[in-house]
């Protein structure tokens, strides 16, 4: 098991590539925590994850809220005295064109989808240090290298965490923190589900290998960039896109 021992921090884990991602973590042998900024669901994601005996633990924590990510950290680091990987997963999506967008839809996706990255890397950066590993991995997107029409303020926030891994690469690798951010495409998840069928079926058209994707295959990538197998990758951004940017 590729993760054995570790213990991991994936947000936006109840649902989606975070819960995808969990559950991976967990069969490769990682002790998990989900945070997801729903009670109810962080109950429901820890229930279905905890078969089997696995070491799984639930936070209700909103990421633009540093003190409850401080909450989690220390109730973490009490527990196991480390944290080994925070997969910077949660995110949101309110689109419009520029000339519609308004101020409240700008802030609130750069508030989670950018500051949100910011603060649950600032929060597990003491631990790291002080053992002197861990890898931080984030959610960018296809959306964060191309951009995308009626998502200025998701391109921005995407754009922004590549820039973060890119920067944090120079400055933690020496402290034996690696760093790097994965770019889905289009991925079968919940948030996908507002998309007309039609709409979809052009999204598909535009992928080389003719389907959406699937979140445990972006999930088998993060798990690869947690373990010691990726240990000379560091400030890398891998697509996850089925070829869609070829």
């Amino acid at each position: 098991m590729r993760l054995k021992g570790k213990v991991a921090i994936v947000t936006g884990g109840a649902q989606g590539i975070g819960l995808a991602t969990a559950r991976k973590f967990l069969e490769e042998g990682a002790i998990v925590a989900v945070a997801d900024i729903r009670a109810e669901a962080v109950q429901a994601a820890v229930t279905q994850l905890a078969r089997d005996g696995r070491a799984v633990e639930g936070f209700t924590v909103d990421v633009t809220r540093r003190s409850q990510i401080d909450a989690m950290v220390q109730a973490l680091q009490r527990r196991y005295g480390r944290i080994d990987v925070l997969v910077n997963n949660a995110g949101i999506t309110q689109d419009a064109r520029l000339q519609r967008m308004t101020e409240e839809q700008f802030d609130r996706v750069i508030a989670v989808n950018l500051k949100g990255v910011y603060n649950c890397a600032q929060a597990v950066l003491e631990p790291m240090l002080a053992q002197g590993s861990g890898v931080i991995l984030n959610a960018s997107s296809v959306v964060g290298i191309y951009g995308n029409y009626g998502q200025t303020n998701y391109a921005a926030a995407k754009f922004g965490v590549i820039g973060f891994v890119k920067t944090w690469a120079r400055e933690l690798g020496p402290k034996g923190i690696r760093c790097n951010a994965v770019a889905p495409g289009f991925i079968r998840t919940p948030i996908l589900e507002t998309i007309p069928e039609k709409v979809m079926q052009a999204l598909v058209e535009r992928v080389p290998l003719k389907r959406l994707g699937r979140p445990e295959e972006v999930a088998n990538v993060y798990a690869f960039l947690a373990s010691d197998e990726a240990s000379y990758i560091n400030g890398a951004v891998i697509e996850v896109a089925g070829g869609l940017t070829v």
